[in-house]
C-alpha cells in the first residue's frame, strides 16, 4: 500500500450548523475579507496532500450564512484541502456575479496564462503559507520576486504566517513590490500581552505604507476562550493605528481549529470593540475592502 492509497482522516467539525444572528447591524456593502469553500468532494477533489478529509462547506452553506450575518461582498480564500487546483473557489466567485474576489493558491512558476484567466475568474491575490502544520513553504526571497510578475495585473500577496517568524520574514516582507495581506493578525498569542515581541515585530512591519492586515483571528489568538476578549486589544490597536489598511473576516468554516467551535454571529458582534464608531466600521468593513479588492458593481440582489 502507497501513500495515495491511503484516505486521510475526517477532520472534526469546525463549523456551527446554526450560528447566532449578530447583534450589530453591518454597514450596507460590508465584506467578510477571508473564509473558504471546502467542495463538496464529490464534485471538487480534495488534494492526494492534505494531512486530513474537511467536511463539505460548500458555496450554498456559505451564501446562507453571509445572508444571516448581513455581508454583501467577500473574499474567499482558495484552501490548501483542495491544493492547487483552485477550481472550487472559481465556481462560487461565479455565482456571485462579481460580488465576491478570490485569493488564491499558485505555484510561483505559474504560466502568465493561468494567472489571467484567474483574474478574469476574479481572483486578485495569490496566498503563501508559513505555518508548521501546512507543510512545505516557499522560500520568502522567491515569493518577493514572483510578487513583481502579480504587480502587473494588480493582484497582491496573502502571507499566512505563525507568529515566531514575524520579525524573520518582515525585512523581506518590506520590499515587495506589491501590498501585502497578513491574515489573522499574525496568529500572535493573545496571553502574551500587547508588548510582545511577535506583536511589536507586527506594528513596526505595518510601518510599511503596502502593508495591511486582517484583524480576524481572534479566536484562534485567545487564550482563554470565547468571548476572546484577551485578543481583541490586539485588533482594536491595529485598527486605530492603522485604519485605512485594515479588513476583517470570520475564517469560516474554521479549519484546524483547536479551541470551541465559534459562532460567527459572535465573531460579528467582536467587531464593534475592534472598530467602536460608525465611521471606523465603515473603513473596515467598506471602504477598505473595495480600495483593496477593486469589487465589481453588482445588482442590489445577485442570489
Amino acid at each position: 500500500m502507497t501513500m495515495a492509497d491511503i484516505t486521510p482522516p475526517l477532520a472534526p467539525p469546525t463549523r456551527m450548523a446554526s450560528p447566532s444572528k449578530p447583534k450589530l447591524k453591518l454597514p450596507r456593502g460590508a465584506c467578510d475579507a477571508h473564509f473558504h469553500v471546502f467542495g463538496p468532494g464529490a464534485r471538487f477533489p480534495y488534494a492526494p496532500s492534505r494531512t486530513s478529509t474537511p467536511a463539505d462547506a460548500t458555496k450554498e452553506d456559505l451564501f446562507a450564512l453571509h445572508k444571516r450575518l448581513g455581508f454583501e461582498h467577500g473574499v474567499i480564500v482558495h484552501t490548501a484541502a483542495h491544493g492547487m487546483d483552485n477550481a472550487v473557489t472559481a465556481d462560487a466567485l461565479a455565482a456571485t456575479k462579481g460580488a465576491y474576489r478570490g485569493i488564491g493558491l499558485v505555484p510561483i512558476d505559474v504560466t502568465d496564462a493561468e494567472l489571467m484567466r484567474l483574474d478574469t475568474a476574479g481572483f486578485r491575490g495569490a496566498r503563501f503559507h508559513y505555518m508548521p502544520h501546512l507543510g512545505h513553504s516557499t522560500p520568502i526571497a522567491d515569493v518577493i520576486a514572483f510578487g513583481k510578475r502579480l504587480a502587473s495585473i494588480g493582484w497582491h500577496l496573502q502571507i499566512h504566517m505563525a507568529a515566531e517568524l514575524i520579525g524573520e520574514l518582515s525585512p523581506a516582507l518590506s520590499a515587495s513590490p506589491v501590498p501585502v495581506v497578513i491574515d489573522h493578525m499574525g496568529r500572535i498569542d493573545a496571553s502574551l500581552g500587547l508588548d510582545q515581541p511577535a506583536f511589536q515585530h507586527l506594528l513596526r512591519l505595518m510601518d510599511s505604507a503596502h502593508v495591511w492586515m486582517k484583524v480576524s483571528g481572534a479566536d484562534r489568538s485567545t487564550a482563554l476562550g470565547p468571548p476572546y476578549v484577551d485578543a481583541v486589544p490586539f485588533a482594536r490597536k491595529l485598527a486605530a493605528d492603522f485604519p485605512d489598511r485594515v479588513v476583517w473576516g470570520t475564517d469560516w468554516p474554521h479549519p484546524n481549529h483547536q479551541g470551541p467551535i465559534p459562532d460567527d454571529g459572535a465573531l460579528v458582534d467582536l467587531i464593534a470593540g475592534i472598530a467602536p464608531s460608525e465611521a471606523a466600521r465603515q473603513a473596515l468593513l467598506v471602504d477598505n475592502p473595495q480600495r483593496l479588492y477593486g469589487f465589481a458593481k453588482h445588482p442590489e440582489s445577485w442570489s
